[in-house]
């Protein structure tokens, strides 16, 4: 398990560091001229394939910052490379994805915004849709408080981890439950990604969750994997196993909506997101589903209402 860790963690900075280099106007710089105004270029390599890019009209200030792009471009190509042979040593190969699951991978991160806007209302932020979206960008928000703020950016971090080509193709196991709560829950607790060891109460009901066990929680995913059900059947009953069963001690709701979305999105059937209008409704579904009652109700309505398949 460790070692899985290790390589989600490289990937998810391999991701990260890509991810900047691409945002990066980096190269051999060229400057042209035209009807006495100077416009700069820049020419570079990407997969071995020669490109150029217009970065825009020349100004000494500009021209330095791509000099100094070049610089820092060099920097995360060399950490890319040492990382990409750390994921050797570690036995990793890269796959290649099905174009169904590259679609479903394209469906999830045009609805990202939205899916992650609606995830934030069940959390309770007090956010709108316009400064999810402004968070998600990188801008800044009025009138919310930064633990908000850090929710939404802990789950954008979270979303972008999964969609990653190479953590799509990673199994949806335990270790991956972990890694997810870890992210959505940075810089709130210091045992995140853990298995909790101490008791919780769940708001609206006198039913309390069991410590859990990690064995017992392997054998039971595993047969949720097992059942002979189709996969959005088997997403929703991983979505409702991990909000029930209180896994960490915080964060569970929006770690088994990414999750469970991450065994969807990887057969390329669709994405779970719990509408903002219906979020009190499915919330009264919730309880009863905890105390072990209307279970097949709760199901039918994620089913019905929250699905969105390709």
């Amino acid at each position: 398990m460790e070692e899985k860790i290790e390589i989600m963690n490289l990937l998810q900075s391999k991701q990260l560091l890509e991810h900047e280099l691409q945002s990066l106007a980096y190269g051999s710089v060229e400057i042209r001229e035209n009807d006495s105004n100077k416009y700069i270029y820049v020419h570079y390599r990407e997969d071995g394939i020669a490109l150029t890019k217009y970065v825009g009209k020349y100004s000494e200030e500009l021209y330095n910052l791509v000099l100094n792009n070049s610089i820092k471009a060099k920097e995360l190509k060399k950490q890319i490379r040492e990382m990409n042979k750390k994921l050797k040593q570690l036995n990793y190969t890269e796959k290649e994805l099905s174009e169904k699951v590259e679609q479903n991978v394209d469906f999830a991160k045009r609805h990202l915004a939205d899916t992650i806007y609606k995830q934030a209302i069940l959390e309770g932020v007090a956010t709108t849709f316009a400064d999810t979206e402004s968070i998600i960008e990188g801008g800044k928000v009025n009138n919310m408080t930064s633990e908000d703020i850090l929710k939404i950016v802990n789950l954008k971090h979270a979303w972008e981890f999964i969609l990653n080509k190479n953590v799509i193709l990673s199994n949806t196991d335990f270790a991956l439950l972990c890694e997810i709560n870890k992210m959505v829950e940075e810089g709130f607790y210091y045992s995140a990604g853990k298995v909790r060891n101490v008791p919780v109460t769940i708001g609206g009901t006198i039913w309390k969750p069991d410590l859990p066990i990690e064995s017992v929680i392997k054998e039971e995913l595993e047969d949720i994997f097992s059942k002979k059900i189709n996969d959005v059947d088997k997403a929703i009953e991983l979505l409702l196993y991990i909000m029930k069963k209180q896994i960490f001690i915080d964060g569970n709701k929006r770690t088994s909506v990414i999750y469970s979305n991450h065994y969807l999105i990887s057969k390329g059937k669709g994405i779970i997101a719990i509408p903002t209008e219906l979020t009190e409704e499915f919330k009264d579904l919730l309880i009863p589903y905890y105390e072990g009652k209307n279970e097949k109700q709760i199901k039918k309505f994620i089913k019905e209402k929250c699905y969105m398949c390709i």
